[in-house]
């Protein structure tokens, strides 16, 4: 898949999942389909460089962006005290 096969709303929703820090690439990986390395690719020709760069140097390595590195327990994708986005508006509880 490339980013031409996702609407501006779905890349728009994939960026800001990458970018939360506590959301996994596995968390996009199943809602979207696609692997880590697509997601940093999506990253890289959405973002600015240097944005772009300061995400991967946050990113890189950090426990909470990959499952397998996340202590055991914690199996969900979002804080259960996180409100509910729809289309990237916050919406109401």
């Amino acid at each position: 898949m490339d980013k031409s096969t996702f609407s501006e709303i779905e890349l728009d929703r994939i960026i800001e999942m990458a970018w939360e820090d506590r959301t996994p690439f596995e968390a996009i990986t199943f809602q979207f389909g696609i692997s880590e390395r697509q997601t940093i690719d999506i990253m890289r020709t959405e973002m600015k460089r240097s944005s772009f760069n300061m995400w991967r140097k946050r990113v890189q390595g950090r426990a909470t962006k990959h499952a397998k590195l996340r202590i055991d327990g914690i199996d969900r994708f979002k804080c259960t005290l996180q409100r509910q986005i729809t289309h990237n508006k916050i919406s109401k509880r």
